[in-house]
């Protein structure tokens, strides 16, 4: 789950991680009001208005703006809120559809007075799958160019590895501080705040943090400018707070119906259209359908409960895409009976009326002969299948 800039920072804060004030704001009138208030507490008229959406490389879209007074604010404020943002990260890239901005944060501007004294790092913390360590990724050159340093120049991105078991050690902050260049009150200022983020990415569940650009002032403070937070949604009923983030108006909204239903749903480009229970047979569904020169629309993982209403929910939200010419369905049955998924096809089938694209059903396991049988004698347009390599050659023959 991906969380907004001021969210993520609100979660920083918590941690006691400094961090580049501001007010959040949905109108042109609240942004007034939360710059007002802005500027009784830092006392500096200049502010900077920020696109709040689930992607980076805002700046390079326009979503960031740098405003000197009230009027400046007005505009720049009244021209991003509304406006459909397109960054390197949006979908379709800069030539894409973008984003809608429903907010903007109204932070102060971290750079005054002397922005000179001011230096800009790259730091984010991940998991390596590969060697099962968290990872800080960190690089002297942070801003708005950083993809190219890591292209450009590798050798200027640092990676220190930590063994989760033993956590952040005191040598690994002092060793990052000394890569960057710090010393003296920003040295000690900085293990602290690294020691804090990683403290943070832990509590929180997290599977990113990425602080870009974490500012070195010209006072030796050290300040995540900007925040990009993603949650482990596996973990979030540790965290209702963190839950309740949620904003759905920057998920897909398939996505989001299909988890009212209780159904796990990535919408694909494909053509395809995958129902299957457990993630990893759902992989291996994918994988064939694209052996055998087709391309999967979606993953759907239906789960162990697969009745008539949830298979009809998956029914529907496969057959929104457009792009779906075949349907195939994968059932294991171990917690689940076949019988029962195979009457729940019927079922749905019924329900839904024509269905214009043909059905590929495979079951196996407890009961997987009664539910050929059910299949069969639906009188539905629906092909079964007993082998995986025979539901492929089913895919191939109609989408070819």
């Amino acid at each position: 789950m991906n969380l907004h800039e001021y969210q993520g920072k609100e979660l920083l804060s918590s941690y006691g991680i400094p961090v580049q004030r501001g007010k959040i704001a949905s109108t042109v009138e609240e942004a007034v009001a939360g710059y007002e208030q802005l500027k009784a507490e830092t006392g500096t008229e200049f502010c900077v208005v920020k696109a709040q959406i689930h992607a980076g490389g805002r700046g390079k879209g326009g979503g960031v703006k740098l405003a000197k007074n009230m009027d400046d604010l007005k505009q720049h404020a009244g021209n991003i809120l509304g406006m459909m943002l397109k960054t390197p990260q949006t979908p379709g890239g800069l030539n894409g559809e973008g984003k809608l901005v429903r907010k903007v944060f109204i932070a102060e501007d971290s750079y005054a007075p002397d922005f000179d004294a001011n230096k800009e790092y790259y730091i984010s913390i991940l998991m390596d799958r590969g060697a099962k360590r968290n990872v800080i990724i960190y690089s002297t050159e942070g801003g708005m160019n950083i993809e190219e340093v890591a292209e450009q120049t590798p050798h200027l991105v640092h990676k220190e590895y930590i063994d989760p078991h033993v956590g952040l050690r005191d040598f690994q902050k002092r060793n990052i501080a000394f890569n960057l260049g710090l010393t003296g009150t920003a040295y000690k200022n900085f293990l602290t705040f690294i020691g804090n983020l990683y403290k943070a990415f832990i509590g929180s569940d997290a599977s990113l943090f990425e602080i870009n650009p974490c500012l070195k002032t010209g006072d030796d403070r050290i300040i995540a400018v900007d925040a990009k937070v993603t949650l482990d949604e596996n973990a979030l009923f540790r965290h209702p707070d963190l839950e309740a983030m949620r904003d759905t108006d920057e998920e897909d909204p398939t996505e989001v119906e299909a988890k009212s239903y209780g159904l796990n749903y990535v919408n694909l480009d494909g053509n395809v259209g995958c129902m299957v229970n457990g993630a990893g047979l759902a992989m291996a569904t994918m994988d064939i359908i694209k052996l055998s020169g087709g391309s999967p629309a979606n993953f759907l993982d239906v789960g162990g409960t697969a009745d008539a209403t949830r298979v009809e929910h998956a029914f529907r939200l496969i057959l929104r895409d457009t792009n779906v010419k075949a349907i195939l369905i994968n059932i294991f049955g171990g917690i689940v009976r076949c019988d029962r998924v195979a009457q729940g096809v019927v079922d749905a089938y019924k329900n839904i009326g024509n269905i214009p694209v043909p059905i590929i059903v495979r079951l196996q396991g407890t009961n997987a002969d009664l539910a050929k049988v059910l299949i069969d004698n639906s009188g539905l347009h629906v092909h079964s299948a007993i082998e995986l390599q025979e539901a492929a050659d089913l895919v191939r023959k109609f989408i070819s």
